[in-house]
């Protein structure tokens, strides 16, 4: 796999997104979680979601209990917090794992091509991994990095791409 494109994964209603339609696009991958300290930036994802989007930016989050189990509900209760809680409507997908044996083929190839500062995994939720235009990893962000913090390399990645 050499690009986001070749991957598909699931969306919380079961329907399967190809990441192929999203080529072209900036995309912002984050693996969230309900109930983590961690947890409102949420606000801050849909924020940067609303001010960029209409430029081709693309929030993309993964539900994810493999950390302190935070994320322990359905897809469908995950689901309605996030909505109800702040107003997410950028796409959220169906729980994955981001390590081990199970963890989703998206995330071992987003670790492969953006080790962490220890360890190539993921160590906690709301592990960021910015995506240029051409399906390629920009960068990654630890979980304290909070979402406003990257709207220069956001702009930038959304500069380069071709209208």
């Amino acid at each position: 796999m050499s690009a986001i494109y070749d991957f598909t994964a699931e969306h919380m209603d079961s329907t399967s997104q190809a990441f192929s339609d999203c080529e072209g696009k900036v995309l912002l991958i984050v693996n969230t979680a309900s109930k983590c300290g961690f947890t409102p930036q949420f606000e801050g994802l849909e924020a940067l979601y609303q001010q960029y989007k209409e430029q081709g930016l693309v929030v993309i989050g993964f539900p994810c209990n493999q950390f302190g189990s935070q994320d322990p509900g359905s897809n469908d209760e995950i689901g309605a917090f996030c909505q109800k809680n702040y107003g997410v409507s950028f796409p959220m997908m169906a729980k994955v794992d981001v390590n081990g044996k199970d963890a989703h083929p998206i995330f071992e190839w987003l670790k492969k091509q953006k080790g962490g500062l220890l360890t190539d995994g993921i160590k906690w939720n709301f592990t960021k991994f910015l995506i240029d235009s051409k399906g390629q990893v920009i960068d990654r962000y630890a979980p304290t990095t909070k979402p406003e913090s990257i709207k220069t390399d956001i702009e930038q990645a959304l500069s380069a791409v071709s209208p």
